[in-house]
């Protein structure tokens, strides 16, 4: 009777367990959500389970926001979202001009100092100054706090007519100046001046809507100067509108040489070829180039060596040969899709392989060697290869250079010294006479006092030796700066210790 009692009562043990899980597997068989391979629903079952059955309220834009990041970031490396903030800032870089008060400054030392002000701005009109300490904006404190200076420069900017409190500190007195916000123009035309009798020099940091404008109008400028060769500095210059790229090359280039064509899954062969009636087809093109230069850049790169109008001096480009569109929003945000690949005219597609390591690729390219031997250099890596390569000379940054530019005494040295030059640099707007002044200011023996007294620095005679020429003209170039020349002097004084440039200088 007993063992008849057991055995009942262990088959209903059993037969419970087996209810039970039959019931858990046609729960789970209700709750299989069914899934297509080449759609997206999945992503909708997704977002839709959320809803019907996520424990709290849920944040609908914040979640969208972070599938539309993750589904664009799972692309390529150069796809992506743009938040509103982000958006308009891409945006105003690009179209060439964004709402602001018109300066430029440095933060040598915790404190932000007025570098230039831009002409015609509202900061030159209600009367900042070049060495102005910006103290506070409205009424936040930005001076000595470790304030971001990207947070500086959003606080300053604003909507065109909206007003500004800006605070800052010239010499002894303290200033408040009340700023109308206005339109300012962002140039991708650094700087442009004659090198020699007959060669002109163009740095382009960009390119956006105005840089076919700002182009043009520094070659003929150049060009009523004697300019009969051109050495166009792309390094470091990340791009931007394609057809900027094209209407550059247009102004070098003869009569239906191509210049780039484009083609993708949803895009069919697009080919771009220049007209004839570019007004600079008979000069002499030199191109600089390195491992910052990309995408747009590499456009024109690869459309004036390929035609055989231009001789690239350098090292491998970037290696960005994608063509992305963008798309637009309404509550104010976008995003940017590769949607083709783009090719030189001779069928090269530069576009480097993507790996997991992509954003640091180009240390990898120190890691090889190739910054420093040709050899190393391998095309289907990606990117386009100079013509001539110069390879980066790191000899030269001694200890006491690194040890200058990590506490930025250069910088801080240029700011102490227009304070007490001010009068003397500010009347300054021709180059020749800049070297003049600087030549005989005794820089070399104020700066090392300067380095000794505020951050302990001072160098061994073989390091100063080493070291001299290298720090001298960077010295140099910073307190040209301050001058009425601006960047044109920096550039222009930075080009004396420029390898790649003295390659380019070079005969044929």
């Amino acid at each position: 009777m007993k063992k008849s009692s057991l055995l009942v009562a262990l088959l209903g043990i059993v037969i419970g367990l087996l209810i039970s899980l039959l019931v858990q597997t046609v729960g789970k068989r209700n709750r299989m959500l069914r899934v297509g391979g080449a759609n997206w629903r999945k992503v909708e079952l997704v977002l839709q389970s959320i809803d019907e059955n996520y424990v709290d309220s849920v944040d609908h834009k914040k979640i969208g926001d972070a599938v539309a990041a993750a589904a664009l970031a799972a692309l390529d490396p150069h796809s992506a979202y743009m938040p509103p903030l982000v958006l308009e800032e891409s945006e105003a870089d690009l179209t060439g001009n964004f709402d602001g008060i018109g300066i430029q400054f440095n933060v040598p030392n915790d404190t932000a100092v007025v570098i230039e002000v831009i002409p015609g701005g509202p900061s030159e009109k209600i009367g900042l100054q070049p060495g102005d300490r910006l103290l506070k904006v409205d009424t936040t404190n930005i001076a000595g706090v470790h304030f971001p200076q990207d947070s500086m420069v959003r606080r300053m900017k604003g909507v065109a007519g909206s007003k500004v409190l800006v605070t800052v500190k010239r010499g002894p007195e303290i200033i408040p100046f009340e700023i109308t916000r206005g339109k300012i123009p962002t140039w991708s035309v650094d700087a442009a001046f004659m090198v020699s009798d007959t060669t002109g020099y163009i740095r382009l940091s960009k390119f956006s809507r105005t840089t076919e404008t700002e182009f043009l109008k520094s070659c003929l400028e150049l060009s009523e100067e004697g300019m009969k060769e051109l050495i166009i500095d792309l390094r470091d210059n990340t791009g931007g509108y394609l057809d900027q790229a094209c209407k550059l090359s247009n102004l070098f280039l003869p009569r239906r040489a191509m210049i780039v064509y484009l083609q993708g899954r949803n895009r069919k062969r697009e080919e771009y070829h220049a007209d004839g009636r570019g007004p600079f087809q008979d000069i002499g093109v030199k191109v600089l180039v390195n491992e910052g230069t990309a995408s747009a850049s590499e456009i024109l790169s690869g459309a004036l060596q390929d035609n055989g109008r231009g001789t690239l001096y350098g090292r491998r480009t970037f290696g960005k040969g994608l063509v992305q569109e963008p798309f637009f929003f309404t509550d104010n945000s976008g995003m940017r899709i590769t949607v083709a690949r783009y090719y030189t005219p001779s069928g090269r597609c530069i576009q480097k392989p993507y790996s997991d390591d992509y954003d640091y690729e180009v240390i990898r390219r120190y890691e090889s060697g190739e910054m420093f031997c040709a050899d190393s250099m391998r095309i289907e890596k990606g990117g386009i290869l100079p013509d001539v390569f110069v390879p980066m000379d790191t000899t030269r940054a001694g200890a006491f250079y690194v040890a200058c530019n990590r506490k930025a005494t250069a910088m801080r040295f240029a700011s102490a010294f227009f304070d007490g030059h001010k009068q003397d640099l500010s009347a300054i707007d021709n180059y020749d006479r800049l070297l003049t002044y600087l030549d005989r200011a005794g820089l070399e023996q104020q700066f090392l006092a300067f380095a000794k007294a505020k951050d302990g620095l001072v160098p061994k005679d073989d390091e100063w030796a080493a070291d001299k020429q290298y720090m001298m003209t960077q010295v140099q170039a910073l307190v040209g700066r301050y001058s009425k020349l601006g960047d044109k002097a920096y550039y222009h004084l930075f080009l004396q210790t420029d390898d790649v440039f003295k390659a380019a200088m070079q005969p044929d």
